[in-house]
């Protein structure tokens, strides 16, 4: 059965890239690969000393993981200066409040506690819904963050009292090399997409932003719209792309790869794409 049988998908993942394509492939699709995301490193070791006093010194402090390649890269930095064991040590007795599977993932492979958990599908306002009955007024509270900066968690710490530390171990840029971002935003204006994936939402801004320097951030905005099938991989993705006039067709759930390739495969089913060889799922 092919159930995308020769539709062209545009991907813009850069980390689970190769997984991707082999999902629309599998499901009889062209994947149109653009990464959108570099995600450049950003050394903390610096930093590292100082956290390890600060969570021996305060039992009462709260880490907050975001993210599980911002805990891997940390815990990475951590053993490149040989501070390592003194940092699970540290946080071990500490509350630690993960965000998702990924960085519990980490978390269990070095047996570091977790406290809370937040329930599905993982954004913000269920973390800030796990944190609701914790107090914050005077607590550190230490952010393990992903490549940008999450002010929607950050203001509410803050109005609770809370002190907030921030350490982002890599940040999200622009690849150096735009030119796949910019055949893409041609392609979709041209409607030689069929749908596109959106796996974060960094992807989003990213392609805006290269269609913004290409002065085609309103031409891109209305193939969006009315010509592409445009998947999102879960709510906060979501949010972003109605920020930019663009209401997702399809969102996985759950929100994981292979539920987004099926739910683009449905949609464009259900659209009656492609007539001839299309079959229900």
């Amino acid at each position: 059965m092919s159930l995308l049988a020769g539709a062209r998908v545009a991907l813009l993942e850069a980390r689970f890239a190769s997984e991707m394509a082999d999902l629309v492939r599998r499901e009889g699709g062209e994947p149109v690969c653009a990464p959108a995301v570099h995600e450049a490193r950003v050394d903390v070791t610096d930093l590292i000393a100082p956290l390890i006093e600060k969570l021996r010194g305060n039992s009462a402090t709260i880490v907050i993981c975001l993210t599980g390649a911002g805990v891997a890269s940390l815990f990475a930095q951590a053993e490149h200066i040989g501070r390592l064991p003194d940092l699970l040590d540290a946080m071990g007795s500490v509350t630690i409040v993960c965000r998702g599977p990924k960085p519990a993932a980490i978390l269990r492979r070095y047996d570091v506690p977790m406290r809370l958990s937040v329930q599905p599908p993982h954004t913000t306002n269920e973390l800030l819904d796990a944190l609701t009955g914790v107090p914050m007024a005077n607590r550190s509270v230490v952010i393990i963050g992903d490549g940008g900066r999450n002010s929607a968690l950050t203001d509410v710490l803050w109005g609770r009292g809370a002190d907030v530390q921030q350490i982002h171990t890599y940040a999200w840029q622009i690849p150096d090399d735009v030119a796949p971002i910019e055949q893409l935003v041609f392609s979709l204006i041209d409607d030689d997409i069929d749908a596109v994936a959106f796996t974060t939402q960094v992807q989003v801004r990213h392609l805006f932003e290269v269609a913004g320097r290409l002065d085609q951030a309103e031409a891109l905005r209305h193939a969006l719209r009315h010509d592409t099938v445009v998947a999102s991989i879960g709510p906060t993705c979501s949010t972003v792309l109605m920020e930019f006039g663009v209401e997702p067709h399809v969102v996985a759930s759950p929100p994981r790869m292979r539920p987004l390739v099926m739910a683009i495969a449905a949609h464009l089913i259900a659209r009656g794409f492609p007539l001839s060889e299309a079959t229900s799922i």
